[in-house]
């Protein structure tokens, strides 16, 4: 399978992915002490929205590229 259908059905997967989901969390260690033997962190979750165009954007490309015929 050509490298350009791959990148075009990866494409099309995230673009739907962000449209029917609208972002992803994501935890990440802010802060972190050690007293002694006791260990002590923060876990912070973040929250990252993907833009609607963005997801629309996707899924018209990478329908584009597997539509379009190629040349060589």
């Amino acid at each position: 399978m050509p490298t350009y259908k791959i990148g075009a059905i990866a494409l099309i997967a995230l673009g739907a992915l962000g449209l029917i989901y609208g972002g992803f969390n994501y935890t990440k260690e802010t802060h972190q002490t050690e007293i002694g033997p006791l260990t002590l962190s923060v876990d912070e979750r973040e929250y990252v929205a993907v833009p609607v165009w963005a997801g629309i954007a996707g899924l018209v490309i990478g329908v584009a590229l597997l539509v379009m015929p190629r040349k060589s």
